[in-house]
């Protein structure tokens, strides 16, 4: 299993598993953790959820594998793979139940859309993170509604645009991330806030989500969709691929001299 699922109490841990390569994800994990948050969504007896991993990284973002399957795919085959990634963004950021993202290893590309999605994210100072997609040719866009409401978008435009690695404190001063702690301290911050999670009321928890959603304009369903066809196109376009294709091959894309 890529995805560990353990519900003590109130609290259900979802723990991405694939540490021997630093838990990238792909169509299988994805569709574990969209069945896993979407049953927590309706169980009455989860008060809030826990995101982590096991291994050094939090996660490295797409798997290998599930990017050679990718770069042979057709415009239309790229798209209902976006719409999977962008379905779970949705369900994780509409999730009634408070999520906690623990975030102890570096985290680049669509898992930094993940954390993006909870609503509150630890961090230890020894994380990095990156959105890369530029790089491979590609653009962040499933994933760009939440990093953009999370950073702001004049991060937005830095990070997306450079692919640059920037520090936990970094990720904290542009409201990625709300604490910093030592390794030592990192459950301790999450437990902290699963008690303070756990006295309030069931419903007003939930709520309190869809008023932050409701005030703050949440992306609506047209905006994911958007998001869904633009990295298809790109990723069939001859730059999408040849991005993939020269990452996979270990070379320089044609457009580094």
């Amino acid at each position: 299993m890529s995805l560990l699922v353990e519900t003590s109490g109130a609290v259900t841990a979802l723990t991405l598993d694939r540490p021997e390569i630093h838990n990238a994800f792909d169509e299988a994990l994805i569709a574990a953790l969209t069945t896993a948050f979407t049953e927590a969504s309706v169980d009455d007896k989860v008060r809030a959820v826990v995101l982590r991993a096991n291994g050094k990284s939090f996660s490295a973002g797409a798997d290998l594998n599930w990017m050679k399957r990718m770069a042979g795919f057709s415009e239309a085959e790229n798209l209902a793979d976006a719409q999977r990634l962008a379905e779970l963004l949705r369900v994780i950021d509409t999730c009634p139940k408070p999520v906690i993202a623990r975030v102890h290893g570096n985290a680049f590309a669509g898992a930094i859309g993940l954390i993006a999605c909870c609503d509150l994210a630890v961090a230890v100072p020894e994380v990095e993170f990156a959105v890369t997609e530029v790089r491979l040719g590609l653009i962040p866009a499933v994933i760009s509604p939440y990093l953009i409401r999370a950073m702001g978008a004049r991060q937005a435009r830095r990070w997306f645009l450079t692919a640059e690695r920037f520090s936990a404190d970094q990720a904290l001063a542009m409201n990625l991330v709300h604490e910093v702690v030592d390794p030592g301290e990192l459950d301790a911050c999450v437990m902290h806030w699963l008690d303070a999670i756990q006295k309030a009321g069931p419903q007003a928890l939930a709520a309190a989500k869809a008023l932050v959603a409701a005030v703050d304009a949440s992306p609506d369903a047209a905006v994911i969709e958007d998001t869904a066809k633009r990295i298809a196109a790109i990723r069939a376009g001859a730059e999408g691929k040849e991005g993939v294709t020269s990452f996979l091959e270990k070379r320089k894309p044609d457009w580094v001299q």
